[in-house]
């Protein structure tokens, strides 16, 4: 019988003068020949019992080990295969004649694998701007301006205009996160931009633009932030708000409204705040739809949510904007949100600091203290997830993971004091 295997050729004429040794395929059939692969380590960088590069050995550290070990694998494979084929018949053949068929079954598959180029010669740009465009067209301007992102940092890394996704490699993604870590950046910041690339590749997929013969996205895992930094503030935290007193039509006394109308609806996001207009309003319900998901969500107006509306539902038509602050949510108008936004986070320092608040506090710190105080007060994570217009239970517990710590900590407490 016929047995192939990739070993470390290291008999004495093999040897090479920086004392490596070449990588081959050893065909065994009555006969032993060796086939080159190409690729050579030293003794300690080998795997004999795998038949594999050591990742950890230095010698190897400069070598793109992924793609090395993918068309390792794929030669043996495809060697095997070829020997399987044969059955019985394998007999009628020498070595020398299996080692040419094994030779000829990886060329043709190197001729597979080069029209499978030219047929998925698709590109990161032209892909990432088909999306972006989208995103655009639909008023998403902040997701647009992610994937933007995302895109412009991973080309600056490689260096390059642009790059074809079927030559992101697993290699190219580690050594993506290796140098975000070298510049300080946390896991939550590497996540994203790697989120984005992910993304853009698989609608690539989706979309059957793209085939890939080998997805790194399945073998290289995003790396997760393991410590939430805490968004939440307590709920005494917002009494205090509301207790604090502003001339009337202040900018301050418009932003503790904000404020207060975001806690009542739930954590409501600045986005689709300043987006409300007379007509979301029916009866003793606020209607609206997340700019995020588009989602429709609807809030029964609490007491102290119809006191603060009182004063900006006068003289008004339903077509009118509810709010001094307003944005249409068009791509057109995204720079006025953002400007918008970034004045109502100055003015909520202000209020923090006249309340006592000492930890950061932005409209974003609203929506997880809600979330937080709900949790608190035992409202289940789903009940939560819902009242946020979360898709995804896993969003809602990254909201409440500082919650999670907290009641293990008090439980530590009480076992051990």
């Amino acid at each position: 019988m016929a047995i192939a295997r990739v070993v470390l050729d290291t008999r004495n004429n093999s040897k090479k003068k920086d004392g490596s040794y070449p990588i081959a395929l050893r065909v065994h059939h009555k006969k032993t020949r060796y086939i080159a692969l190409g690729y050579s380590t030293s003794l300690h960088g080998w795997d004999d019992r795998n038949g594999r590069l050591k990742k950890s050995d230095t010698c190897n550290q400069f070598m793109d080990y992924d793609s090395i070990e993918d068309e390792i694998h794929d030669k043996l494979y495809l060697a095997k295969k070829k020997i399987k084929n044969f059955g019985d018949d394998i007999n009628k053949i020498d070595v020398s004649q299996l080692v040419r068929e094994i030779k000829n079954s990886w060329d043709k598959q190197i001729q597979t694998t080069e029209r499978h180029r030219i047929d998925n010669s698709i590109s990161l740009v032209e892909c990432g701007n088909k999306i972006i465009e989208r995103k655009r067209k639909m008023n998403s301007p902040s997701t647009a301006e992610w994937y933007q992102s995302c895109m412009n940092r991973f080309l600056k890394f490689i260096k390059s205009e642009d790059i074809r996704l079927d030559e992101i490699t697993v290699s190219i993604l580690k050594d993506y996160e290796v140098e975000f870590v070298s510049r300080g950046n946390k896991p939550g910041t590497i996540n994203s931009y790697m989120r984005g690339i992910r993304a853009i590749y698989n609608k690539a997929i989706e979309e059957d633009e793209f085939k890939p013969l080998s997805n790194p996205f399945k073998k290289y895992r995003i790396p997760t932030s393991k410590n939430t930094k805490k968004r939440a503030t307590s709920k005494d935290n917002f009494l205090e708000i509301r207790n604090l007193k502003y001339p009337e039509d202040s900018i301050l006394w418009h932003a503790k409204n904000y404020i207060l109308i975001m806690f009542n609806c739930r954590g409501m996001n600045l986005v689709d705040l300043v987006k409300l207009k007379l007509k979301n309003i029916n009866g003793d319900r606020l209607y609206y739809g997340r700019s995020k998901t588009g989602d429709p969500l609807s809030v029964k107006i609490t007491s102290e949510l119809s006191d603060i509306l009182v004063y900006y539902i006068i003289n008004k038509n339903p077509e009118d904007y509810l709010l001094p602050i307003n944005y249409d949510g068009s791509t057109e108008h995204y720079e006025k949100y953002k400007s918008i936004r970034r004045r109502v986070n100055e003015r909520l320092k202000i209020i923090a600091a006249d309340a006592g608040i000492e930890e950061k506090f932005t409209t974003y710190t609203i929506r997880h203290s809600w979330a937080t105080i709900a949790k608190y007060l035992g409202v289940s994570t789903e009940i939560i997830s819902e009242g946020l217009g979360h898709n995804s239970l896993r969003t809602t517990q990254i909201y409440l993971k500082s919650f999670e710590n907290k009641m293990l900590d008090d439980a530590n407490s009480r076992v051990v004091e």
